[in-house]
């Protein structure tokens, strides 16, 4: 554990706590081989209970992602596939529907234009 330069925040000074990688390893460690709760640990040690349950937090996704390798599953896949060529679909629905908007200002004109030729109106 170190303690970092005083930073000034507001009208007082405080002093940031770094923690190195075993100290964090060993504090998670404590939590998970002796069931004690986080509370419970992190006041044993002195540190808040909100950093060391972001750390058990942080080491439970870790193990997760090495549990699966890192790669989909096979419903995960599909569903991937499908989100894949569901938003293909919706970009050229977009597509079509700007290049209608940007058209339809020059059909207004021109039925505009006809309008006042048949009428005998002055624009």
């Amino acid at each position: 554990m170190e303690i970092c330069p005083k930073e000034k925040v507001g009208s007082w000074e405080r002093s940031r706590r770094r923690f190195d990688p075993e100290f964090r390893a060993g504090a998670v460690r404590i939590v998970q081989e002796t069931g004690k709760s986080i509370a419970q640990v992190a006041k044993d040690l002195g540190i808040n209970a909100g950093t060391l349950a972001n750390w058990v937090q942080m080491d439970r996704l870790a193990r997760e992602q090495d549990t699966n390798g890192g790669e989909l599953a096979e419903s995960e896949r599909e569903e991937l596939a499908w989100l894949r060529r569901q938003r293909a679909e919706w970009a050229k629905e977009r597509a079509e529907l700007e290049m209608e908007r940007d058209d339809t200002p020059m059909l207004v004109k021109q039925r505009w234009s006809r309008l006042m030729l048949v009428t005998g109106l002055q624009g």
